[in-house]
Formats: C-alpha cells, sequence, structure tokens
C-alpha cells in the first residue's frame, strides 16, 4: 500500500528542520489490530494463556489511549523513513516526535524535529594546497640530522637508562625494613652519582638489535630523519586545513560538536583512569564540572566537527575511498591488540582513518 502521508518541511536554525504532517486516517487505523496484538503480549488475564486474549476483552482491559500511542509509534516507525527517503533528507540525528492528532478514524497528526547534514560551500582547496605547499622554503624542506641531534637523542637514551637502573637497584621499604643490601650493576652507574651508562657496543645490543655503536648510530640517524619528516608533515597538512577551513562556509550542527566534545572527554577520562586516578577525584582537585571542560573545549570540537564534514566533502567530491583490503588488514591489527573491540566500530574507525589519509595525500600532490 502506498504511503498516504503529506508533510511539510520547515528549515529551522542550526541545521535543524521539522517536519509537519499527517497519515490519512484510513492507513492509521490498520495499525489498531498490530498495536492491540503486540500490547496483548505483555498482558496476563486469567483463564486465557499470554498473547491469546479474545480481542473484546483486551479493548476492556486496556485503555484506549496507551493503544493509539503504539499505534502512533508503530506508524510512525513505518513511515518516518519513507518521508526521509522521498525528500531526500540526509539525517544525522534521531528525530524528536510529537504527536498533534491522536484518535480513533482520525488522521494520525505529527511533528518532526531532527537535524540534517548541512550545506557545505568548499572554497578552491586544490589552489589552496598549491600556496601552502609552494610557501614552504628549502630550509624547511631540508631534513638532514645532525650530529648535535644524535648526541642529543643518545644522551636522552642514556638518561633514561641510568633513571631505570637507578630504580631498579633502589632498595624498597620492605627491604630496607629487612636490611636487605642491593648491589649496583657492575657495568652501570647511576645517574644519581652524576654519571651515565657507557656508550659501547653491549649497551647498545641490551637497547634492540643493534650489531654496534656505528650500526646504532646509523639507524638512529634514519630514525631521528624520519621523525623531522614526520613532524614536518603533519605541519604541512595542519596549514593546508586551517587555510581551507578559514574559507569554508559552514553552520555546524549542535550535534556534531557534542559528539567531539564526548569524545574529548572520553580520552581524558581514559587518561586519567591508566594514570591511577578517579576522573571524579581529578575534577575535584581542578573545581571543575564536566560543563566547565565543555566550554573550555567547544572551540577545538567545533573545530574537529568542521573537520569532519570538509573532509567527507572532498572525498565526495573527489570520489576518494579506502582501499577494502587495506581497512580489512586495519580492522584485523586493532582486534588483535584490541580484543574487546567491536568489529563494527573498528571498520567505521579504519574506513575514516585511511580515507584521511588518502585525502591529505591527494591535497599534498597538488
Amino acid at each position: 500500500m502506498p504511503t498516504k502521508i503529506t508533510s511539510k518541511i520547515t528549515k529551522l536554525p542550526k541545521n535543524e528542520i521539522e517536519i509537519e504532517g499527517e497519515l490519512e486516517a484510513e492507513v492509521f487505523e490498520t495499525y489498531f489490530k498490530k498495536a492491540l496484538q503486540k500490547l496483548s503480549e505483555n498482558i496476563e488475564i486469567d483463564g486465557f494463556r499470554k498473547g491469546k486474549v479474545p480481542e473484546n476483552i483486551l479493548i476492556s482491559k486496556i485503555p484506549e489511549i496507551r493503544i493509539l500511542e503504539e499505534m502512533a509509534e508503530m506508524a510512525l516507525g513505518e513511515h518516518y523513513p519513507n518521508i526521509i527517503e522521498e525528500e531526500k533528507l540526509d539525517v544525522i540525528s534521531r528525530p524528536e516526535i510529537s504527536i498533534t492528532k491522536l484518535a480513533r478514524n482520525n488522521p494520525l497528526g505529527f511533528k518532526i524535529k531532527t537535524t540534517v547534514m548541512p550545506e557545505i560551500e568548499l572554497p578552491d582547496y586544490k589552489n589552496i594546497s598549491k600556496k601552502v605547499l609552494s610557501s614552504i622554503t628549502e630550509a624547511k624542506k631540508n631534513l638532514e640530522v645532525t650530529e648535535k641531534e644524535i648526541e642529543d637523542t643518545i644522551t636522552d637514551i642514556q638518561k633514561s637508562r641510568a633513571k631505570k637502573m637507578h630504580m631498579k637497584n633502589t632498595p624498597s621499604p620492605l627491604q630496607e625494613k629487612a636490611g636487605d643490601e642491593v648491589e649496583p650493576h657492575p657495568n652501570h652507574l647511576m645517574e644519581g652519582e652524576g654519571n651515565l651508562p657507557e656508550l659501547n657496543d653491549e649497551f647498545v645490543r641490551a637497547l634492540g638489535p643493534f650489531e654496534n655503536v656505528a650500526d646504532f648510530k646509523e639507524k638512529l640517524k634514519e630514525n631521528i630523519k624520519l621523525e623531522k619528516s614526520n613532524i614536518a608533515r603533519e605541519k604541512t597538512r595542519l596549514k593546508i586545513v586551517e587555510e581551507i577551513l578559514k574559507e569554508t562556509e559552514l553552520d555546524t550542527p549542535e550535534i556534531l560538536i557534542e559528539i567531539e566534545l564526548n569524545k574529548i572527554l572520553y580520552q581524558m577520562e581514559s587518561d586519567i583512569t591508566r594514570m591511577g586516578m578517579k576522573f571524579e577525584d581529578y575534577l575535584k582537585n581542578l573545581q571543575k564540572t564536566i560543563e566547565d571542560l565543555k566550554k573550555e573545549f567547544r572551540n577545538d570540537a567545533e573545530k574537529k566537527a568542521k573537520l569532519g564534514l570538509v573532509l567527507n566533502k572532498i572525498s565526495e567530491i573527489e570520489e576518494i575511498t579506502a582501499d577494502e583490503t587495506e581497512v580489512a588488514k586495519e580492522v584485523a591489527h586493532i582486534l588483535e591488540h584490541y580484543k574487546d573491540a567491536d568489529k563494527d566500530k573498528a571498520t567505521i574507525y579504519a574506513q575514516n582513518i585511511l580515507t584521511n589519509e588518502k585525502i591529505f595525500q591527494f591535497l599534498e600532490n597538488q
């Protein structure tokens, strides 16, 4: 049976819309028996099995308003997706439904408020990328690693190693109480004595698969260069993004900002918990509430939401999608390291990450 429904759509601020309409009385009435049957599943009447109570008895036991509400819920649950499809609405939030007319043998009147994807006016992102890339000087492109950088990194490694050895050789309160003596490692002097472990073949082999000091320095140089390259690339990407966002006309939906805010707070809470602290205690120490934090991080959340919309639009225009084989590999990697991860959520995450990477590569190649 075709949908016998009339509706009017009104645009509201912040990318919200209101759908006001009526479902024809004849169609609405077809849900009466279905609603009655569903409600009967939770009713127990002496002398009858559950779900086998005669219709006339059910009608006498269930208030008519309850039947009508169930009819409305079933009817809109079925016809709301049809409205969305027919009107070609890109909905991104749950509908807020209010019933305006509810009676037997009458049209079902309703209002539905929901949020749709905003219209995005993108600037010339290809040209913006070109300008940013052409502004990078030769000096900034130079990623050579100096001897000082290598020596400074080695010193940091030595200090870190010395600190670990110092902690290992420091007696615990129980050892001190028992009078145990802890012998220092013969090959390492402690940082507390103003000395560092000697840089020799034995030391570097203890750090990883290095043949000798020369091999260690060569691989360290490669790693430093790779890190410098990654940092430079991230700076370039950030500059491209900032310039594109600056010129993009977009009214970011509140629901997307709220989602990003929740992500930020969830990550913060996870980090605090890993440090062995309760998030509630952390907030007390800061003398702040969740709402205070939301106000602080709102600009960051809005920028992330806006960026997500812009990248999504670029991928749509340029037909950029993640490779299915790469997505499968990434999902397998996630599930291997996080046994309790949800596969569907991991797949969505992998698709987003890999698609965004391809978008940035596209922009960098302008």
